[in-house]
This record gives C-alpha cells, structure tokens and sequence, in this order.
C-alpha cells in the first residue's frame, strides 16, 4: 500500500492505462498545461501533443470528437472541468453517445469517458458548483461512477477506461487533496459494485462521492451513543448495485440516503423507491432523504454552508429516525 491523494491516484491511473493503450488518449481545456486543478500534471510531457491534446471552450464540439474517436477505435478520455458545462454538450452525449450501441445493433459502441469534475465548496457560485449526476442516470445507454476514496478512483477508473459503452466518471473537487492508501499492484474494481465503508446494525446510510466522508465522522460521533450506523458506498450509480444496499437495509431496517445534489429528482428519489419496491416490509421508518434544498448554490460561503448536507446534519437526521 502506499498513501497517494485522489487526484495523484488518478494521473497515476491515467499514465499507466495510457501506457498500455495506446488508443487511449486526453481532450480538454488546458490539459497539455497541466489542467485547471492539475488534473494532468506531466502527462503532457510524458505522452506528447498526439496523446494529450487541448481542445477550445466547446464542450459540445469536444464531445462530439471524443464520439467520433471513439466510434472509429480509439479510447478518448474527455476532462470537462465543471459539471455545469456538460449541459453544453446534451445532445452529444444523450442522443448520441448514449444510443449508439442500441442503435446499431450492438455492432458498435462509443467507449469514451467523461471525466466531468463537479460539486460545492469553495464559493464557485450557480454555474460552477452543480453534482448533476442524477441527470445522466435518466439516459439508458450511460455509465455513472462517483468514487470517493483515492483506492476506489485508481480501481474504479481502470474498469472505466477498459470500459466497451460510454463512462460518465465524475468526480468532487473536493476530493482531490483527500489521502488514503491504494495498492501498488495491478487491480480494479468492477462498476456495479458496491461497497460498505462501515458496518453498522442501527441505520443505514447510503452516500456517494464527498457525503461518503461526511456519513463517516457522522457515524464515528453517533457510535460514542450507542448507534451503530452502517455507511454503504454505491461507487456506480449506474450500474447500482441494489442488492447490496437492500441486504443492508433489510438488516438495519431503516434507510437515509444522503447526496450533495439537489432533492428533487435526485439519485436519493431512485434508490429509495427501489428499496420501497424491494424491501418494504424490512422498514420500521420511512426512509429520509438529506440533500441540498431546491435552489441554486449561493456564492457566499456562509449561504452555501446552510444548504449543504454535512455530517452534524446527518447525525441529526439519524436520532430523530431512531429516537
């Protein structure tokens, strides 16, 4: 093992998938400048301008490239530096991406990733702070992952580039100065697999992406009274690994669902119906949703800490389910 951050885990991953295949290579704005976060710090240097290549500020444009690399062979992997500006590119990547498979039959595919970093903090404001993850849950044809640890990012990435359909990876900017150790030996972890981050027997707590972290202490303080909360990872939206989290709940019997995106139509919506189709009879309590409320992010740091879930709220949340 060694301790690496996330975002070092994930140029790590990207010049060592870049060095077996050589069909996978790098679009976006200002990666051959190392990115806007550093995102591609020495890639450029290392793989050249035929491998890692800058593209203007047109992300409907640069998905459309990405799509037609992809359909000819190639393995582009596309940074979009706000989730936000996918928008600018729905059409590409919903009546596009998403459908060729369907399409022709299965007789071609569009294997290519968007790398899309989103999330608050850090008083980015409305038009570059959204986690529009549920979004792209809605288009049959997409993969969604949201790691949340340095480990799962390197695993989860590899499965991502290796990938035959379109991989929506996106990441909390939050995350990225986050350590935690990751194994220097060859691995991945598969989509559609789930992960419990904590056991516990009280509650259960699904999170994703930077809420996993915050349902951690959550869970930390509420064991010093006595609550046992199981803290489950999904990792993939799409694929969900929904039996994970209903054997979780049918232990636990009860359900909160925490995310950093906004409550209605969110992913929290999805999962909790699904776990009222499949294992209704388990639950002793409605199941809750903790997110933000439906209004856009304010850029005062101190309006936007009042509309975020965080880890006191969760341990609120918790007590009133249980007390």
């Amino acid at each position: 093992m060694k301790d690496m951050t996330y975002l070092s885990a994930v140029i790590a991953t990207l010049g060592e998938e870049m060095e077996k295949d050589n069909r996978v290579f790098l679009m976006g704005q200002n990666v051959q400048g190392g990115g806007g976060y550093k995102t591609t710090a020495g890639l450029f240097e290392r793989f050249g301008p035929d491998r890692v290549l800058d593209t203007p500020i047109a992300e409907d444009s640069s998905v459309g490239c990405a799509l037609g690399a992809a359909l000819t062979g190639m393995r582009p992997v596309l940074e979009i530096l706000f989730c936000d500006f996918a928008l600018r590119a729905m059409d590409q990547i919903a009546n596009q991406a998403a459908k060729y498979r369907y399409m022709t039959g299965g007789q071609m595919a569009a294997p290519l990733v968007l790398w899309i970093h989103c999330g608050y903090g850090g008083s980015r404001g409305i038009h570059h702070s959204q986690s529009l993850e549920s979004m792209f849950l809605h288009f049959p044809g997409l993969k969604v992952v949201l790691p949340s640890t340095p480990r799962d990012a390197k695993g989860l990435l590899k499965s991502t580039l290796r990938d035959g359909d379109p991989v929506i990876f996106m990441d909390h900017v939050s995350l990225f100065g986050k350590k935690g150790p990751v194994p220097e030996e060859e691995y991945t972890i598969p989509l559609g697999k789930a992960e419990v981050k904590r056991e516990g027997k009280d509650v259960t707590i699904v999170a994703f992406s930077a809420m996993v972290h915050e349902s951690l202490r959550a869970a930390e303080t509420l064991a010093g009274e006595g609550i046992e909360a199981e803290v489950l990872d999904p990792r993939t939206l799409l694929p969900l690994d929904l039996s994970t989290i209903v054997g979780s709940v049918r232990k636990t019997n009860r359900l909160l669902l925490v995310e950093g995106g906004n409550k209605r139509g969110g992913v929290g919506a999805d999962i909790i119906s699904s776990i009222v189709e499949e294992a209704f009879d388990y639950l002793d309590f409605p199941p809750v949703r903790l997110a933000v409320p439906d209004t856009p992010l304010p850029f005062a740091s101190q309006m936007e800490a009042l509309l975020l879930p965080n880890a006191t709220r969760i341990e609120e949340e918790v007590q009133r389910m249980l007390h």
